[in-house]
């Protein structure tokens, strides 16, 4: 939902307090076109100097390790997230600038005889379109910008309109270590997000955000015939075996469900224990949960801030409510916190069936199903069950069947005894509706080129 304006800008909310925290540009259909034009007069010079492209990454990765204490408090102000959360954003947001500055990208031989050497090179695409979420605004706008700029290619930035301050700050301050027009934000509503899409000078859309979106975006690139990626929806399982250390995989489980009111893409959204551990597993989550300290972002004592958006509470409180009038139990949590703010705690949900939205839907948010097996098999199709398949995680001692068990997910991104590590080397996509490509990783800087063969006869040789 966008947020109301006030003389053409949008207004942007402290989701804490309600109160309006800054003013963000309506972008419109002339500020689209100026935005491409910018890009694409400074794609030529920007694509030919690799060297000058590495420095200005490094150069842009030491800037936002400087500007941390600027950015953060932006951050937790529109977002919400705890301010030492929102610190490390912005950490780790320079760890991928730092990343691709120093990935070395050679050409792959694939031929060198007496006849020819064949050669498989990487070349730019243009101008990239980049349209960002806001539940991590500026890692995620990090995951498109740095490959992007590092492959040779211009962006046009899009934040989301709910949390656009920290992201049009950050390319501010960018500014000052790229040149102009390499680096271009807009600002605004779907509709700007609609026109950046159709541009003809957009030979590249990275999107992040939800799948019905991302469906609407992959056909209307078509038309133009722009190159996607698309990180979309997830409803990422956790699969406990019966050799688990149950209190430190409980734990852990927690951690990666509830960080960011569990609005993350790849978080645990559903856990299949089985039957015989099931207590001892919810009593751990429970008490992890009544111990967490929900509130305001800014206050140091914060460990989980409110949901970013009043759509997202109003979801997720439907979506626990309908499992438990469908004969589900929550454990703790279970209704929305009373006060200003967009406040649900922690609430753990037992025996809701896997047809109840809270199972088979992706709730983004802090409410955790819990649901139990009695033979792995079952649970491996449970979870691969659903339209999703970002990532998921398996928990055990034998590393070799849970190995096993991993292989049977479908999912982009599997992790054992963990769930959440990534990096920037670390290639992540999702399969089925969960998306398109990859990003990050050597995988994810080709993503922003198309290879060229380049064929060179050997001269003293006999090629024909």
């Amino acid at each position: 939902m966008t947020p109301p304006s006030s003389d053409g800008a949008l207004a942007v909310e402290n989701p804490a307090t309600g109160e309006i925290v800054g003013y963000a540009p309506q972008s419109g259909a002339s500020d689209v076109a100026a935005a491409f034009d910018a890009a694409s007069a400074a794609y030529p010079r920007w694509r030919h100097d690799e060297q000058a492209r590495r420095d200005a990454l490094e150069r842009a990765a030491a800037l936002l390790l400087g500007a941390v204490d600027e950015l953060a408090p932006l951050l937790t102000a529109e977002q919400g997230r705890p301010l030492e959360q929102a610190r490390h954003e912005v950490r780790r947001s320079a760890q991928w600038f730092e990343y691709f500055a120093r990935l070395a990208v050679d050409p792959v031989v694939v031929q060198d005889d007496e006849t020819a050497r064949v050669a498989v090179r990487r070349r730019p695409l243009g101008v990239v379109a980049a349209i960002t979420p806001w539940n991590f605004p500026l890692l995620l706008a990090a995951w498109k910008i740095a490959p992007a700029l590092r492959a040779g290619n211009t962006v046009v930035i899009k934040p989301s309109p709910v949390t656009p301050l920290s992201t049009l700050r950050m390319v501010e301050l960018l500014g000052r270590v790229l040149p102009p027009g390499v680096l271009t934000p807009l600002s605004g509503d779907a509709e700007v997000g609609g026109l950046m899409v159709a541009h003809p000078l957009a030979r590249k859309i990275s999107f992040t955000g939800s799948t019905a979106t991302g469906k609407r975006i992959a056909a209307a690139a078509g038309a133009n015939l722009s190159r996607l990626t698309l990180e979309l929806g997830g409803n990422d399982a956790a699969i406990v075996l019966d050799d688990c250390d149950v209190p430190a995989a409980a734990a852990k489980i927690f951690a990666a469900s509830f960080i960011n009111a569990g609005q993350v893409c790849m978080s645990v959204k559903r856990v299949y224990v089985p039957e015989r551990a099931h207590d001892e597993f919810v009593g751990v989550l429970a008490d992890l949960a009544r111990r967490t300290r929900v509130g305001d972002g800014a206050s140091p004592e914060t460990q989980m801030g409110p949901l970013t958006t009043a759509a997202q509470l109003e979801r997720v409180s439907e979506l626990v409510d309908g499992a438990v009038a469908g004969g589900a139990t929550a454990v703790t949590g279970g209704r929305r916190l009373p006060g200003p703010g967009h406040f649900y705690p922690p609430t753990i949900v037992t025996g809701a069936s896997d047809d109840s939205g809270l199972v088979a839907e992706e709730q983004f948010g802090p409410a955790l199903p819990v649901l139990t097996y009695t033979d792995v098999d079952d649970a491996v199709r449970r979870a691969n069950a659903g339209p999703y398949g970002l990532a998921g995680s398996v928990w055990g001692r034998d590393l070799e069947r849970a190995r096993a068990v991993a292989g049977d997910l479908d999912c982009g991104t599997v992790w054992l005894n963990a769930h959440l590590p990534i990096g920037p080397h670390q290639p992540f996509g999702g399969v089925k509706d969960s998306g398109l490509g990859v990003e990050n990783g050597l995988p994810g800087l080709e993503s922003f080129s198309d290879a060229q063969t380049y064929y060179e006869p050997n001269t003293t040789g006999t090629n024909t």
